[in-house]
């Protein structure tokens, strides 16, 4: 039951936003997948599962993913609220 809910969340506009906000901004600062784990110092699938809705990030992995950016974690909530 749980895994539904979470799958649901997966999908909601909100989450779906927030991806496509954070994938706007990776491309934005002209990193690659492979580029921005490093920065993470995770595996790309880390960066891939995030991006194609495969699993969620936590609200400190959000910060994280945020800094290694360059962007203010503020602004990509702004985009993903509105």
């Amino acid at each position: 039951m749980q895994s539904a809910r979470v799958s649901r969340r997966l999908h909601s506009s909100r989450y779906t936003k927030l991806r496509a906000a954070l994938i706007r901004a990776r491309l934005d600062a002209g990193l690659t997948q492979v580029v921005l784990a490093d920065r993470l110092q995770r595996p790309q699938s880390f960066v891939s599962k995030f991006e194609t809705g495969e699993r969620h990030l936590d609200v400190l992995e959000f910060v994280e993913l945020c800094e290694a950016i360059g962007i203010d974690p503020r602004k990509v909530i702004g985009h993903a609220a509105g």
